[in-house]
């Protein structure tokens, strides 16, 4: 019965981790032409400008007040500075590495998060999501041995640098994406991130994120579009299960990456990288097989 009520859930964020991957092929192409800095801060202007009449309209058909508790709002701001900070970080080393490459650098996340779950949210670990999410990141192991082995550059290096420190956020972000989502809605919880991570980078646009043409401003306009989709479809999701059943499904998006990677910037997808893709997908089936267990209603354990 759990296994089946987690259904819909699964195949919501695995819609919304698809969209997050085209956005990441977007972005990338908006880092390269305006630097990571303005990308980031007009694709969340734009996606404030999508959310606001959503958010207006749902407001006043609920009745409730424009701005959440306290409480809430603290929620909203510690996300937004960890999704903001995380952001940056990644489509910067994106410019200087490949998107596939990135991507399966930013999947050490899901294995930290699935700890940060289990301290911070309560959640207990069981071995099958464990042993999921240590057979995915064997895939990711063989794809990055394949890619750094050979000589690196300062600057590649560096890309990859800020790659881990960004993954390292993204597990804290994944851990407040649950807390969040059981008290928030989709709608709320893409509107204040967009809205408080261009606040968060306002400060310096007026020197690093001058006003985009025309081509670019479609070009983020579409990235805005896509990550409100993705918030909106993965916030509804986490409402609904527990972040040990969803964030291993995080390591799917190896496969949009090189997807996107490949069509849009002609980065090769190798035996190794496809050898590795297997074992990801392996994993995440293991781990959303997950069994429940007895008496647990898929709430945060408060002890």
């Amino acid at each position: 019965m759990r296994a089946r009520s987690n259904f819909i859930p699964i195949c919501v964020t695995l819609a919304g981790l698809a969209s997050f991957s085209v956005m990441d092929g977007v972005m990338k192409a908006a880092s390269i032409a305006l630097g990571a800095y303005a990308a980031l801060f007009w694709r969340n202007v734009f996606g404030l400008g999508l959310m606001t009449p959503v958010w207006l309209v749902v407001r006043r058909r609920q009745g409730g007040g424009w701005w959440p508790q306290a409480p809430v709002l603290r929620l909203h701001i510690v996300r937004s500075a960890l999704s903001g900070v995380m952001a940056g970080l990644f489509f910067w080393g994106t410019i200087h590495t490949p998107l596939a490459e990135a991507m399966a650098l930013s999947f050490i996340a899901p294995l930290i998060a699935l700890f940060m779950a289990a301290v911070f949210l309560g959640e207990r670990m069981q071995p099958r999501a464990f042993g999921g999410s240590v057979l995915a990141l064997a895939g990711v192991g063989v794809i990055a041995a394949g890619k750094f082995g050979a000589h690196h550059s300062p600057t590649a290096v560096a890309g990859m640098a800020a790659i881990l420190v960004s993954a390292v956020l993204y597990a804290a972000n994944l851990v407040v994406q649950r807390r969040q989502a059981q008290l928030a809605g989709p709608d709320e919880i893409a509107f204040f991130q967009n809205l408080f991570i261009a606040l968060l980078f306002a400060p310096g646009a007026w020197w690093l994120a001058p006003l985009p043409n025309w081509p670019h401003a479609l070009l983020l306009t579409s990235g805005a579009a896509l990550a409100v989709v993705s918030l909106m479809l993965i916030g509804w999701a986490y409402a609904r299960a527990e972040a040990q059943v969803l964030v291993p499904l995080e390591y799917t998006a190896f496969i949009g990456a090189a997807l996107v990677g490949w069509l849009m910037f002609n980065e090769p997808v190798t035996v190794r990288t496809l050898a590795g893709v297997v074992l990801i997908v392996a994993g995440c089936l293991i781990a959303i097989s997950t069994k429940t267990v007895p008496g647990d209603n898929g709430q945060p354990n408060p002890a």
